[in-house]
């Protein structure tokens, strides 16, 4: 933030000031949270901010947009190398304006779509009843077994068999396990649905090749921009093969949006040339790695965990078993300055404003600079705060340590950027 910005606006500047206080000062666990790089926050909020460009290169609705056309294709190329498909479209402003705007374009009505549970590690944008989603098409629901808590690939199969539906989504928000795209893109074509697959929360780790990629499989990919890879907040992508790239393009505009803003797309092309280099990957081995010591963690201090741990960067802890609720953890976990957040688990007896489950990751920390051993003592110490009763003096015990591995750390380590 400039000097002058700060004077003309001495409200809102210090607002600024206290959030970057609060963010450096408190440990996020947040797994939908992440850090971009200087850099890619330095390009939004650029110039491009004032640039109407609606429409695509090419056919813009206003002059002045050869700039403007070159940037946006620079994105587009971008995104087809790094996630190795047909097609992409980079102007979503969100994962779930890209969701909705997919489902106006290629269902009527009277379609009826395929997704996972919300309890079981949905999300929202996939047809939950109070979400417009749910409320403008016809849904069907798969979800975990209660043996493993993970998917049962034959009884999404049979759901599917017995409802036909036009597309099966999977991926989510608190899965914590990898979907086995291959499985799935047989059931879709044994039924001839298509394979929609929202990799919001896993996208980086695909980007940085360390889990496998929904293409060939999948027919369309919706994901964030930020989480796991690391971009800026604002922002979602289209992935798709080439035949369906006009539907697609149909679906943001004019189906859905206005004009784009060019400075996210610009920040989005510097991202996408980010996640190419050596170091990302090295990212997402580590996000991968200390996703694990946060599981040992936990389990050394008794915890339960939804599916029995985790195969992404992403965990879910079930807060039943010991007792208590996500909303009570994760007030607790507040006040010893690490932030958390409820969430809905399997079978789940507790209404969303409680909840019986707790969601971390580990993809922010890494950014920071967090190594192995610190998220095994992060987990043990949470772990501890879950099964002791929510002893108080474990909450005192986090803020002396939070304290002392926040002192001079970085929101974003220098190390991630040669």
């Amino acid at each position: 933030m400039s000097e002058t910005a700060a004077w003309v606006d001495l409200e809102v500047s210090n607002l600024v000031r206290m959030e970057e206080m609060r963010q450096l000062s408190q440990l996020s666990l947040v797994a939908s949270e992440n850090y971009s790089s200087p850099i890619v926050r330095g390009f939004e909020g650029s110039i491009f901010a004032d640039k109407n460009a609606e429409g695509y290169p090419a056919t813009r609705c206003a002059s002045g947009c050869e700039y403007a056309d070159q940037l946006e294709m620079l994105a587009i190329e971008r995104a087809k190398i790094v996630f190795g498909c047909e097609h992409a479209n980079v102007q979503a402003l969100s994962a779930t304006i890209a969701n909705f705007a997919i489902m106006n374009e290629l269902f009527r009505p009277s379609d009826r779509v395929m997704a996972m549970r919300l309890q079981d590690g949905g999300h929202l944008s996939h047809g939950a009843p109070f979400h417009a989603s749910g409320k403008n098409f016809r849904w069907c629901f798969y979800g975990v077994s209660k043996s493993d808590e993970q998917l049962d690939y034959d009884e999404v199969r049979s759901i599917a068999l017995a409802n036909r539906p036009a597309a099966i989504i999977c991926g989510g928000s608190s899965y914590p396990r990898l979907i086995d795209y291959e499985k799935m893109h047989q059931i879709a074509r044994d039924v001839d649905a298509l394979l929609w697959v929202d990799l919001a929360h896993t996208a980086g780790l695909v980007a940085g090749r360390a889990i496998p990629s929904p293409f060939p499989h999948a027919d369309i990919v919706t994901t964030s921009t930020h989480k796991t890879l690391r971009g800026p907040r604002g922002g979602g992508l289209i992935l798709c093969r080439g035949s369906m790239a006009k539907q697609v393009d149909r679906a943001i505009f004019p189906g859905l949006q206005g004009a784009p803003k060019m400075d996210l797309i610009a920040a989005r092309a510097v991202l996408l040339g980010e996640v190419q280099k050596p170091r990302f990957q090295e990212y997402c081995a580590d996000v991968l790695k200390h996703a694990k010591a946060l599981e040992r963690g936990l389990v050394y201090a008794g915890a339960t965990l939804v599916s029995g741990g985790t195969s992404s960067h992403l965990l879910l802890i079930n807060l039943l078993r010991c007792g208590t609720t996500g909303v009570e953890i994760e007030r607790l976990l507040s006040e010893g300055h690490i932030i958390t957040n409820k969430n809905a688990i399997p079978f789940d007896t507790l209404p969303p404003s409680k909840s019986g489950g707790l969601r971390i990751g580990s993809a922010a920390l890494t950014t920071r600079g967090f190594r192995e051993e610190q998220f095994f003592e992060v987990g043990v110490m949470i772990g501890k705060v879950i099964t002791s009763g929510r002893n108080r003096d474990m909450v005192a015990d986090l803020r002396s340590f939070v304290k002392k591995n926040t002192a001079g750390l970085p929101l974003f380590n220098p190390k991630w950027m040669t």
